[in-house]
């Protein structure tokens, strides 16, 4: 009961409320759109005769728009006001998906799905920006949690909710059903507009453009990213084939270069896209790493446990949601207490020992796997859920306190790129991993022959996500708290 009078001082104002419904609107929103849509890859490969590699491009569309963008829409966000660009990206991502309901050819829901993720970035890139300039230091964790929570029901919604038109309707309902979603989320977020910024931020103020020359370097490098973690490639879908080393070592060095080259070019201009004196501020840059190795892990968790469960355990890909659903349940509740939690006693150890706790889940989870039977896992993974649904508010919120409120853009905008860049590289590394601990040839064995030794892959894996994690959580270790800033 006390946590959840904790939350009235978070809807004190008019301004609060509007803030925090529309925010949760848009992250549900966000989130049916990305992980539930993978659902439909089949039936739409089915239904266009192709194969799951061309269908994959409806998510490999969306991933590279708002991970090119995000950083981008938040310097946008400083120039033109960050509600304005959030509820730009809110109209681009309704209006977006509805035409994909009607789509004759593949190539056209791409398309679409394209120009979703272009609002997604524009809505992400700013939402943090937009909350941090609504709740004072003291209520942001708890402020973080409420559109986390909503997240976690966009989620839920779209796995039931989408596994049930695939199954008895038609793919088209899938997205046919963001209509009404996507118009609701808009009209939740209208309120937001009587709170738009009369005053542009400190990095962006008049006079001073936009360094779009920065920005498409940069949109360019985070392409480069994401694609260097996907199997774009012909052959088999590996990162150690012959196809797959033709092709992803040559996208790493693209990365690698573009990356010096907008460094460089940053480093040079008036007003770059993100000074790079930001990340002489040390607790920026150890928050910044911390991001990066819990998002590793949270999409090392959505590539590896699909696996294990069909290829290791020779079960069906309607069991997946049951080992995933503890995480997913969890976020319902668990970020609001993590959030109370650090607003009101500012533990320096909290972060750490969230980041342990799914590292020493991932540790149980991997050595006990060869010897567990299906039904044990779900209780395996609650380690791993808690830490992770503890710690997101949280470090979002470690983040956007340590640069001062003026530079919100680029905290906003680094928050989310290193959000998308732990996706990708938790994605090739998990991936990656498997692959490796996999023996030459283990295609050509039954489903029965195959199955211990994609668990003991697995198993490899996973401590390959330990060690990451112990990683980053000693980054959160060495953060000690700031001193609080004006807001």
């Amino acid at each position: 009961m006390r946590v959840l009078s904790a939350i009235s001082p978070l809807v004190s104002t008019p301004r609060q409320r509007s803030v925090l419904l529309g925010l949760t609107a848009a992250y549900m929103l966000v989130q049916i759109s990305s992980l539930p849509i993978a659902l439909s890859l089949p039936a739409l490969s089915d239904y266009f005769e192709t194969g799951l590699d061309d269908a994959a491009w409806i998510v490999i569309a969306y991933l590279v728009m708002v991970g090119s963008l995000v950083l981008l829409a938040a310097r946008l966000g400083d120039r033109f006001g960050h509600i304005n660009v959030f509820f730009v990206g809110m109209t681009i991502a309704f209006l977006a998906s509805a035409p994909m309901a009607l789509s004759q050819e593949l190539w056209q829901i791409v398309a679409w799905r394209g120009l979703t993720g272009v609002g997604a970035a524009l809505v992400m890139g700013n939402a943090n920006a937009v909350l941090a300039a609504t709740f004072p230091q003291g209520q942001r964790a708890r402020a973080f949690a409420i559109p986390i929570i909503g997240a976690r029901f966009g989620t839920l919604i779209g796995l039931a909710l989408f596994a049930v038109f695939l199954h008895f309707f038609s793919w088209r309902l899938v997205f046919a059903a963001y209509i009404p979603i996507g118009l609701a989320a808009v009209a939740v977020s209208l309120p937001m507009l009587r709170y738009r910024e009369r005053g542009l931020s400190h990095e962006a103020g008049p006079g001073r453009g936009v360094d779009w020359v920065g920005g498409l370097l940069l949109a360019a490098t985070a392409i480069a990213l994401v694609l260097s973690g996907t199997h774009v490639h012909g052959g088999d879908e590996s990162f150690v084939s012959r196809e797959g080393l033709e092709y992803h070592l040559p996208m790493h060095a693209l990365f690698l270069v573009l990356l010096g080259l907008f460094v460089f070019v940053e480093l040079r201009v008036s007003n770059p896209v993100v000074a790079m004196r930001h990340f002489r501020q040390k607790y920026f840059s150890m928050s910044l790493a911390s991001n990066v190795t819990y998002h590793f892990s949270m999409v090392a968790t959505m590539t590896l446990v699909p696996i294990v469960v069909e290829e290791g355990f020779g079960r069906s890909p309607l069991y997946v949601p049951i080992v995933l659903l503890p995480s997913q349940a969890l976020g319902l509740f668990v970020p609001v207490i993590a959030g109370w939690i650090y607003d009101r006693y500012q533990p320096r150890m909290l972060r750490p020992a969230t980041m342990t706790l799914i590292a020493g889940g991932f540790l149980v989870l991997g050595l006990a796997a060869p010897h567990v039977t299906f039904w044990v896992l779900p209780l395996l993974m609650l380690p791993i859920s808690i830490g992770t649904n503890m710690f997101n508010p949280i470090n979002n919120a470690t983040v956007m306190n340590s640069l001062p409120l003026d530079h919100r853009g680029v905290a906003s905008g680094m928050l989310e790129t290193t959000r998308e860049m732990g996706h990708a590289l938790g994605a090739t590394a998990a991936a990656s991993a498997l692959a490796l601990a996999l023996p030459a040839g283990i295609e050509v064995l039954s489903g029965a022959s195959a199955e211990p030794f994609y668990i003991q892959g697995f198993r490899t894996s996973s401590l390959m996500v330990v060690f990451t994690l112990m990683f980053g959580a000693s980054f959160a270790y060495f953060h000690r708290s700031s001193p609080p800033r004006k807001v």
